[in-house]
């Protein structure tokens, strides 16, 4: 669900306008995926409104009132507006946003900057559905709008009244009796309703909701790390751990071939890699010696860590949420990194590192703890990981807190990272997501493909 309210935020004393739009002007990005597991969406979550929303000023007559109506305008004119940012539409790759609305976002003029191919737009059944805001949905529909109600607990008049015009329902299963949610899934289905099952965090309730034949999931249930829903280590897969740990003694060259050599699809890999992109020596490589000085071992180190994440079905990467989830928060990390006081290559990799693994117990089902000891990881890393603790920790904190559009869990995160604000980290976030999903473009990470069975 998104988190765009009816409800005012004011400035913090001594905090300009222009930082108050900082900290909301970019959403935060929750993963929404089809029965086989592959992303379809993202719910882009948006920060509640910095300002009084029309309305507020009536006790100090009409003029406060029309302040407030105008600030309001202007304040949605600026959420609306960084939707279109260059990076937001790249870090949906492609994939529809799922857009939550307060009411005064879904009046707004500056509606007309989302396209309607590119966006579902959330009606919460909590809104007043009274005549004024039916016509609105009936003049956005006209414009080929699409409409979703979101959370739906128990059918009502405000439901029944905004169905017609709803192209999906989104139901959480935790939240609805069991008998009136299967009456109630089965209906929509007969009425061609899209289904979408909210907050699904394990595995189990992925398997329950599909059994009432939900169409689209959202959750974080495929990045939990269990024996049954953990990505199989195959012998690619291996062959990958084996690599990284002959990367993490700063091999020679010839120990680095040898060891490439005994694994032909990585070579493949590989040599796609150094003819791609900003890795490219201006002719095409035609030896491995060649890849591997053109590409560089940092480089390489970093494509074989999110390699791991691949579980060998031949799809594009940007469709694999657990692959976008942890290249988006390695980059993430990365970035964020450079703007420490402490900040050296030696952190920057470091924080690329704790990312990249923050998700590792997810590919191979044992305990984190576990697996991170046999990756053989520093101390630190491993410190930020399990226990959040250091600067790596508070980073990772902040990722996660974006991914769930915990606002205050970020605003604490952005005080211990200062001078990083709560909207730069956001806006680090969806960089790190743009460039998560261009992985499989043919750019800078041409070569990152899925690792095969043999």
């Amino acid at each position: 669900m998104g988190t765009v309210t009816d409800s005012a935020q004011r400035p913090a004393e001594g905090e300009s306008d222009s930082t108050r739009a900082g900290l909301v002007r970019y959403p935060a990005r929750a993963p929404i995926v089809d029965a086989e597991g592959l992303l379809r969406g993202f719910e882009l979550h948006l920060r509640a409104l910095p300002v009084a929303e029309a309305g507020e000023g009536d006790e100090g007559g009409e003029a406060d009132a029309a302040d407030a109506r105008k600030e309001a305008d202007a304040a949605c004119a600026h959420l609306l507006e960084a939707l279109s940012a260059s990076d937001v539409r790249t870090a949906l790759s492609g994939h529809p946003g799922y857009l939550n609305l307060s009411r005064p976002l879904l009046f707004s003029d500056a509606i007309a900057r989302l396209k309607p191919d590119r966006f579902f737009l959330e009606i919460s059944p909590q809104l007043t559905v009274d005549a004024e805001l039916i016509a609105r949905l009936v003049t956005l529909h006209a414009r080929r709008y699409r409409f979703v109600i979101d959370d739906v607990r128990q059918p009502d008049e405000a439901f029944a009244k905004l169905l017609p015009y709803a192209h999906a329902i989104k139901i959480d299963p935790a939240r609805c009796e069991p008998e009136l949610l299967q009456r109630l899934a089965k209906a929509l289905k007969s009425a061609g309703k899209l289904l979408i099952a909210l907050n699904i965090e394990t595995h189990d309730a992925f398997e329950q909701a599909k059994a009432l034949h939900f169409d689209l999931f959202q959750g974080y249930f495929f990045a939990r790390g269990s024996k049954l829903s953990a990505r199989r280590v195959n012998a690619p897969r291996q062959a990958l751990l084996n690599l990284l740990r002959l990367l993490s003694s700063d091999p020679s060259v010839a120990q680095l071939e040898a060891e490439l050599k005994l694994n032909p699809v990585l070579v493949m890999h590989l040599m796609r890699l150094a003819n791609s992109g900003e890795a490219s020596i201006g002719r095409k490589v035609a030896t491995l010696r060649d890849a591997i000085n053109a590409t560089g071992t940092n480089r390489i180190a970093r494509w074989t860590q999110l390699l791991l994440y691949a579980d060998g079905r031949k799809v594009p990467l940007e469709e694999d949420p657990l692959v976008q989830l942890a290249a988006t928060r390695a980059r993430f990390m990365e970035m964020a990194s450079t703007r420490l006081a402490h900040a050296n290559r030696k952190v920057v990799d470091a924080a690329f590192l704790t990312g990249v693994f923050s998700l590792v117990d997810a590919v191979f089902g044992d305990t984190l703890e576990n697996t991170l000891e046999a990756l053989t990881l520093a101390s630190h890393i491993r410190a930020a990981i399990l226990r959040r603790e250091g600067s790596l920790g508070t980073l990772l904190s902040a990722i996660e807190a974006l991914e769930r559009a915990d606002w205050e869990a970020l605003d604490r995160a952005s005080a211990a990272l200062a001078p990083l604000t709560s909207g730069e980290l956001a806006q680090l976030a969806i960089t790190a997501a743009a460039w998560a999903s261009k992985a499989d473009q043919g750019k800078e990470n041409e070569g990152l493909e899925r690792i095969e069975e043999e």
